[in-house]
């Protein structure tokens, strides 16, 4: 595999799975005053950013712009990272969701964020955010297209292209672009509608409503579209809507209403028609077949929302996601109001059943950090026991040698070819069969021993337990600050609260 050239413009903040992203000054002179501000930090190919989870150092030249490169591998090799997105916008995901999520925060307003790959696109592409009313998905490129009837609202990158009947339709659509400022990247929402420029604006002057996200020139255009268009009668009075003119707008907005399914507004329309008062014959007539057919229509309304429930339920017990997810939203849209006890308790099975597969996603994550940090660790103690091999440093070699093939192993690719063909020497000289697996003292396999430690003790035992690194309570997840019990949660427990209870399984086995 051949090296990627492109320079590399962004990183992560402390560790290979941190969230907080930085950037890079393209100038030498800027690039000074960057070093002197995160002296003693580190910065790393972020996992989050599709990295490798390595970490990084600054490059400064005054002939071309200044980056971020990794560090020489052991032989004084370049290292090989398959990362794609390298420039200034591949963490733009990450300054999402710092920004929304500091801006949701000062609102009073809880938010959850997810960087999903639908369709296996790449990491980065979409923000899902989820709501306590709605939910948004931020499209930052054009890996996956826009679902303009779905139960997300799309916010497009401006790369993403919208089609004039869309624009019509929906009246307007959200845009979303990134500005550098400095070494950060700051967030700016435009609303863009047909025969009108795209407007922007910062996000504090945004707005989060029951319908989503909305800003000031949301307003502005909802307001064209509900107003009717001025007339001009100079000379007249301004004329009061008679009796029948109310009646006959009410009955558009009921028929409105069950078209949309909308019950609540069908119920309150007919109360306000029921007290309509000196209408014409004819009038009377409309009004009372209007209210004998929506009085049907809501005994209807029951039934489907009786099967609604029951299909959710269904969906949840089925852990068919997508069906949970389209029912749930439909469920919040149109059969919110006055539920059941048995009713509540079917919403609450399906919001678990979310929070679930969150955490199936975020356990997933953790785990292919684990395996990429093992694996990292493991080709430099290979390196590292090659050369001690190479200078005759150890008394035992057999000993070394089958470390250094359980290491090896941990690393997996990241062996060089050269790396394979030494350890082969080494194994014929250590008189290591081919195959052979390496042994504990004991004579037992170590292929339980390769795997990381929270692979091996479930998170029932563990939780159980206070964290002696970190200082994470009984119940309580690990948090990256070591030693202080706050910061942001850990996708997995530190291996201090681990290996209390392997040592303690180890030592209930009967002794050889």
């Amino acid at each position: 595999m051949r090296g990627d050239r492109r320079q590399i413009q962004t990183a992560v903040l402390g560790s290979a799975e941190s969230e907080d992203p930085l950037m890079l000054p393209l100038e030498a002179i800027e690039l000074d005053v960057f070093r002197r501000r995160h002296d003693g930090d580190t910065f790393w190919c972020g996992l989050l950013l599709g990295g490798c989870g390595l970490q990084l150092t600054t490059k400064l030249y005054t002939d071309r712009v200044c980056h971020f490169a990794h560090h020489r591998g052991p032989e004084g090799h370049l290292h090989v990272c398959g990362r794609r997105a390298r420039g200034v916008s591949s963490a733009d995901h990450l300054y999402v969701k710092s920004a929304a999520g500091a801006w949701l925060r000062d609102r009073g307003t809880h938010a959850a964020f997810e960087f999903t790959q639908p369709d296996g696109a790449p990491i980065g592409s979409v923000v899902d955010i989820q709501l306590e009313h709605s939910r948004l998905r931020v499209h930052l490129d054009q890996a996956v297209a826009p679902e303009w009837d779905g139960e997300r609202e799309p916010v497009l990158s401006e790369s993403v292209p919208v089609d004039r009947d869309t624009l019509i339709r929906r009246w307007y659509v959200h845009r979303i672009r990134l500005d550098s400022e400095g070494t950060a990247r700051v967030v700016r929402i435009g609303t863009e509608a047909f025969a009108r420029p795209t407007e922007w604006f910062g996000l504090e002057e945004c707005d989060v409503t029951e319908r989503g996200l909305t800003t000031p020139a949301v307003q502005r255009i909802v307001a064209s579209h509900s107003a009717p268009p001025p007339r001009w009668t100079p000379g007249r009075a301004k004329k009061v809507p008679t009796v029948n003119a109310q009646a006959r707008a009410l009955l558009s907005q009921l028929d409105d209403a069950r078209s949309l399914g909308f019950v609540v507004a069908a119920r309150r329309l007919c109360g306000e028609i029921t007290g309509l008062a000196e209408v014409d014959r004819e009038t009377q007539e409309r009004l009372d077949a209007a209210l004998e057919t929506t009085k049907g229509w809501l005994e209807e309304q029951v039934e489907v929302r009786r099967s609604l429930y029951a299909q959710l339920d269904e969906a949840v017990i089925a852990q068919d996601t997508q069906q949970v997810r389209r029912l749930f939203a439909h469920v919040n849209a149109t059969a919110a109001h006055d539920r059941t006890d048995d009713e509540d308790a079917i919403v609450s099975r399906a919001a678990d059943h979310f929070a679930d597969r969150a955490r199936a996603t975020q356990e997933r994550i953790a785990a292919r950090v684990a395996d990429e940090r093992a694996a990292a660790d493991a080709i430099t103690r290979v390196s590292n026991i090659l050369k001690n091999l190479n200078q005759s440093r150890y008394r035992n070699m057999r000993d070394q040698v089958e470390t250094l093939v359980r290491y090896a192993e941990v690393a997996g690719d990241r062996v060089t070819v050269h790396q394979a063909s030494q350890i082969e020497v080494w194994k014929q000289r250590a008189g290591l069969s081919p195959g052979e697996e390496p042994k504990d003292d004991d004579g037992t396999q170590q292929a339980k021993r390769r795997a990381p430690l929270h692979r091996q003790v479930a998170r029932r035992y563990w939780i159980k337990r206070s964290c002696p690194r970190c200082l994470a309570g009984q119940g309580k997840d690990c948090v990256i600050a070591d030693g202080t019990g706050n910061g942001d949660l850990r996708y997995v427990p530190h291996d201090e609260r681990l290996q209390p209870i392997l040592d303690q399984r180890k030592a209930r086995l009967p002794r050889r």
